[in-house]
């Protein structure tokens, strides 16, 4: 959600921060801004809608000048429009730039008009802006104004400010919403990602909780919440700087779903060895932490809550301990029971989803024996503060819908579920069973994404379809759920997922000609119970797509249509039969002519509650 750029710099910054918004459009937006101090004024410009509209004004408009702030929002305070936008100003003087949420913004604001400032927009950001210039009155530095602006404020934030009086600095604060620095020559940088400076820096830190720095051209200081004078690593990106381009496809969506079998060949990389998962996969001390694990715990959110999901069965059935999965935002809002000997586990692949990040925080509050984050993005917030860490190494990820990071999770929690499994009396034939089909893994995924242009001419059938009914059994049925959440995502198809068996108990009723059902079906021990499911629906007069395993005996005929999908174990079944559902929202997003990379209404990394 929302992107900041920052720069100070003795050139011209402004191709920076426009270059730097352009890689951030991943996360969402509605409206995107900029604002340079050029002789002691501030210049902003802002527009509603892609940051086109932004660099389409700033070519008529240029902005001169060394020190400046730029953001893309995503409406939460207040509708997407021009006022609303970000940067804010305060009496000419100050600027800001927010990501997240100030919960405490209406006891401020009321506070602040009391003391003679006047409100421009609806949004809870402008309070930041004018408690730093109210500050100011009392405080002899920026830094140290700011410094007293955030210890009085309650929620979330990421947030960038500058002085016109004061160009050769930004001050910048994090709670909740990451922040990165960029370190360059006689020149440094901020962003809520480091793709956004990959083409003006390869050295970041990231800020921590309640950390707040001063950065100047040659120096960058930070100070913890106390105010003490801390040190934060500086490490060199290992993200390509090409990680931003589409190169030869049409969407980055398409792109990386055919980046899944090096994705998947790079996250297993040194982590198998004489057919067993290492325990060092998720970490240097996680041999002794995941010996004695009898209970896991997940917490996930959208897509990664899929990946939980379908690692509660391989948990359960192979690794033989209990596993119960929940979606973070309800977890952080009940009372819940900790079992003895549990792992508490969070997907996400920013590492900074706000509700995981909130769980764990209160996970270790919760007696646990130990929590690993399976994460994309090294130095995040989950991966800094859980014990252990698997890292996806699947490479940015830049449509909103996703696709490699859904199927490298899928592939750590099986991974996870061997060393689990070998802990509590998995035998050795299963784990190396286990183990070949995950290093058969990226060659059965690239043949199954041969399936793309039989699925492209399957998609045309969906063109003046609005409702869709997703079917599995088992470890498929969490595959049936991702599908229809892909499909409505980027289509904006209505899609609904049941466990096949459910059909009688309700959805039933929707079954017509207009409803088309799609099944996942591999020749597992389920087969047989799933062709009755298909079969109740065809008596029905539905509309049946079938992703059959090749020898799973089904039949094309007038009321369904069957998609042969490779043979494949069955520990691997649910991440091969993603990839046909991947091509097929895909292809239909492309008929229906919405925006795939960037689905209206949403956001890639979900910062906010």
């Amino acid at each position: 959600m929302c992107g900041i750029v920052g720069a100070v710099a003795q050139r011209d910054v402004m191709e920076i921060l426009l270059e730097g918004l352009k890689r951030l459009e991943y996360r969402g937006y509605d409206s995107a801004g900029m604002a340079v101090i050029h002789e002691q004024q501030l210049q902003r410009v802002r527009r509603v809608g892609k940051v086109q509209e932004l660099a389409d004004a700033l070519a008529q408009h240029p902005l001169s000048g060394g020190t400046g702030i730029a953001h893309t929002r995503w409406a939460t305070h207040g509708e997407p429009n021009e006022r609303n936008a970000h940067p804010h100003q305060s009496s000419g003087d100050i600027a800001v730039v927010h990501n997240g949420i100030i919960e405490n913004h209406t006891e401020l604001r009321v506070k602040l008009q009391a003391q003679g400032y006047q409100f421009e927009s609806d949004t809870d950001t402008e309070v930041i802006c004018h408690l730093v210039h109210h500050e100011l009155k009392t405080h002899e530095t920026l830094l140290a104004a700011v410094q007293a602006t955030v210890k009085q404020l309650q929620g979330a934030y990421g947030t960038v400010v500058i002085d016109r009086r004061d160009s050769e600095r930004l001050v910048v604060a994090r709670c909740g919403s990451p922040l990165v620095v960029g370190y360059g020559l006689g020149e440094n940088f901020v962003a809520s990602d480091q793709l956004a400076l990959l083409p003006v820096t390869r050295s970041f830190s990231y800020l921590e909780e309640g950390d707040v720095a001063e950065i100047t051209r040659r120096k960058v200081s930070i100070f913890n919440s106390q105010g003490e004078a801390v040190e934060r690593e500086i490490k060199e990106s290992e993200i390509t700087h090409d990680a931003g381009d589409k190169g030869e496809y049409r969407h980055y969506m398409l792109k990386e779903i055919h980046e899944q079998p090096l994705a998947l060949t790079r996250t297993m990389d040194g982590r198998i060895a004489h057919g067993q998962v290492l325990p060092s996969a998720f970490g240097e001390n996680a041999a002794a932490l995941l010996q004695g694990i009898r209970h896991v715990q997940i917490i996930a959110c959208g897509t990664s809550y899929h990946a939980a999901m379908t690692a509660r069965y391989w948990l359960e059935q192979w690794a033989g301990v209990s596993c119960n999965v929940e979606i973070a935002s309800e977890f952080r809002y009940r009372k819940s029971f900790t079992y003895p000997d549990s792992l508490f586990v969070t997907i996400s692949q920013s590492g900074e989803t706000a509700d995981t990040l909130a769980a764990l925080r209160l996970a270790k509050q919760m007696g646990y024996k130990a929590s690993l984050t399976i994460c994309n993005v090294p130095g995040s917030s989950l991966v800094r503060e859980s014990d252990m860490a698997y890292m996806m190494k699947a490479g940015a990820e830049i449509g909103v819908a996703s696709t490699k990071a859904f199927t490298v999770q899928l592939a750590g929690l099986l991974m996870l579920t061997a060393v689990i499994g070998r802990y509590n009396g998995m035998s050795a034939d299963t784990e190396a069973a286990m183990v070949h089909s995950l290093q058969s893994l990226p060659a059965k995924v690239e043949q199954t994404l041969g399936l793309d242009e039989a699925i492209a001419d399957l998609a045309e059938d969906f063109a003046d379809k609005s409702h869709a009914l997703f079917l599995g059994r088992g470890d498929q049925y969490p595959i049936a759920m991702e599908g229809a959440l892909k499909l409505k995502e980027i289509s904006y198809i209505h899609a609904e997922a049941y466990a096949s068996g459910e059909l009688k108990h309700g959805p039933l009723a929707l079954i017509d000609a207009d409803m088309p059902v799609i099944v996942v079906a591999p020749n597992n021990e389920l087969l047989e119970k799933l062709k009755s499911n298909v079969e109740e629906v065809r008596a029905r007069g539905g509309l049946m797509y079938v992703f059959a395993d090749v020898d799973a005996a089904f039949q094309s005929d007038d009321s369904m249509t069957v998609i042969p999908v490779p043979h494949c174990d069955e520990f691997i079944a649910p991440l091969i039969y993603t990839l046909p559902l991947q091509l097929l929202s895909y292809h239909v997003a492309l008929i229906k002519g919405t925006d795939v990379d960037q689905p209206r209404n949403l956001a890639k990394s979900v910062t906010v509650e």
